[in-house]
C-alpha cells in the first residue's frame, strides 16, 4: 500500500541548515516501505526541493504539483532551475493546476490539493506563526493537515535556521 506524504516549508534555508534537514528527512523516510513511497511537492527552492531529492533517494516516487502553468517562469529562480527542472523531470506525475498565473489563489489550490492527496505531512518550518497578511503558509498548511486528521512531522532539527537575506541569482 501507498503512503502518500506531502511536504510544506521554508525555501529560504541557511547553507548550514542544509544537510542538518537533509539527514532529518532521511531518517524520517526510512519508516516507510520504499516501493510505497510516494512525495507530493511544489519544487521550490528550499524545503520542498530537499524533501523531493530525499524521497528519490530513498526509492520513493514524486509527485510534483505545480499551481499554475507559468510557474516555473515565473517563481524560478534562476539558481534553483537545474534543480527544479531535473526534478520535474524525475517525477512520476507532474500535475499543473488550472491557473495560467500565480497567483495566492493558485498558491493555496496547490496547498489544497497536497492536503487532499496526502496520508501525511512534512513540515520543515521552525514553528514560527506567519504574518497575518501571508494566508497559505507553513502555519495554515499544518493547521488544516491537522484539522484533516494527517499525522504531521515538523523538521526542524537542532541548529537548523533561516537565511537573513534572499540569496543572489
Amino acid at each position: 500500500m501507498a503512503t502518500k506524504v506531502a511536504v510544506t516549508g521554508h525555501m529560504e534555508l541557511s547553507a548550514e541548515t542544509v544537510p542538518l534537514v537533509r539527514a532529518e528527512l532521511e531518517r524520517l523516510l526510512r519508516m516507510f516501505e520504499p516501493s510505497g513511497l510516494v512525495g507530493l511537492s511544489c519544487v521550490a527552492a528550499g524545503a520542498d526541493s530537499l524533501f523531493a531529492e530525499s524521497v528519490l533517494a530513498a526509492g520513493g516516487r514524486l509527485v510534483a504539483v505545480l499551481p499554475s502553468r507559468d510557474y516555473r517562469a515565473a517563481t524560478v529562480r534562476p539558481d534553483h532551475a537545474e534543480t527544479y527542472d531535473r526534478l520535474t523531470a524525475a517525477a512520476d506525475e507532474v500535475l499543473v493546476l488550472p491557473f495560467e498565473t500565480v497567483s495566492r489563489e493558485a498558491y493555496e489550490a496547490a496547498n489544497a490539493v497536497l492536503l487532499e492527496r496526502a496520508d501525511r505531512l512534512v513540515a520543515i518550518w521552525d514553528g514560527q506563526p506567519s504574518a497575518p497578511e501571508k494566508a497559505g503558509t507553513m502555519a495554515d498548511i499544518v493547521s488544516g493537515a491537522r484539522s484533516a486528521g494527517l499525522a504531521v512531522d515538523v523538521v526542524w532539527p537542532s541548529g537548523a535556521s533561516r537565511q537573513t537575506a534572499p540569496a543572489a541569482g
